[in-house]
């Protein structure tokens, strides 16, 4: 389905893979007949990696003297899967958010729906999951998505926010620093996830692409909060969505509380869009538990809209 693609394109965008691709694009303007030599190299560690990930697991498994012949390891999986179906865990999906979203609006209730990217959960894994040189390792994007190392403040403040949130988005993609990541740092701050309502942590472009956001903020005020807020604005209201404030700019976790008084000084608003890297986390589930309001973590969604690389 296009909104499930894209979905899973938006999820790469979120989490660094757009500097990857244009770090590789680079390179091949630069070179862009390879060596044989190189091309080879590429070739046998891409064969390395698939046999590693699939029919060298199936290998292993297998006892000694024993094969299993003209079964491709897809199946095998599906098969694996099948038995393992009792232990499926659903999250909420599109329209049960946008559902409970319309509900909250219409009822005014308060609503935090929070992300949990690579971002933040490698900075909730800080000296508990992960130690410091790995962290800055893997998350050498944290200082742009508002997170100075180390910050075990910052990471504290998340798990908070976690533990009071209405909705949890987490990874689905089972990449190390994704889904894996995100149930070891909830071990390891003692949350029970299955005391969460869990969704998908790219619920924020499942909404727009799936056409629920319209509808949603159809008829209601709405703030905007982060460093795209004054571009956004301008776009959502061309869009004729009711614009009633803007906060911006966001600089980091350490900014919160600037940022949360100038929110209690907005104009009245019924929903808080918010879209402030990691700091939005803390932001929208305060936005909720504080001013009573619904509030929205709504990402690079805004970049999106404001690039017109999508339309409301």
């Amino acid at each position: 389905m296009i909104g499930q693609a894209s979905v899973a394109f938006n999820q790469g965008f979120d989490t660094g893979y757009d500097e990857a691709w244009t770090k590789a694009m680079q390179m091949m303007t630069m070179e862009s007949i390879p060596h044989k030599e190189e091309t080879k190299h590429s070739d046998d560690e891409y064969k390395k990696g698939l046999y590693d990930g699939g029919e060298g697991i199936v290998d292993s498994i297998l006892p000694d003297f024993e094969i299993l012949p003209e079964i491709p390891v897809r199946k095998i999986i599906e098969a694996g899967m099948k038995q393992m179906s009792s232990q499926y865990f659903r999250l909420l999906g599109t329209s049960e958010i946008a559902g409970q979203i319309k509900n909250a609006l219409s009822e005014h209730r308060p609503l935090s729906v929070i992300r949990l990217g690579d971002g933040e959960l490698l900075t909730l894994a800080q000296s508990i999951v992960m130690i410091e040189e790995d962290v800055r390792k893997e998350g050498h994007f944290l200082s742009y998505s508002g997170v100075e190392l180390p910050d075990l403040e910052a990471r504290d403040m998340l798990a908070a926010a976690i533990r009071k949130a209405d909705i949890v988005g987490i990874p689905k993609l089972r990449l190390s620093n994704f889904q894996p990541l995100a149930f070891s740092v909830l071990k390891a701050h003692r949350i029970n996830y299955r005391k969460l309502k869990l969704t998908l942590s790219t619920i924020n472009y499942a909404l727009q692409f799936e056409g629920y956001f319209r509808g949603m903020l159809e008829g209601y005020r709405v703030l905007i909060v982060g460093n795209s807020a004054q571009e956004l604005s301008k776009v959502l209201q061309d869009s004729g969505v009711h614009v009633t404030g803007v906060v911006t700019p966001v600089k980091g976790m350490r900014d919160i509380p600037r940022v949360m008084d100038e929110i209690s000084s907005a104009p009245e608003f019924d929903i808080a869009l918010v879209g402030a890297g990691i700091p939005a986390v803390v932001i929208v589930q305060r936005i909720a538990s504080e001013l009573g309001k619904v509030a929205f973590d709504f990402g690079h969604l805004a970049d999106s809209l404001v690039q017109g690389e999508t339309a409301l």
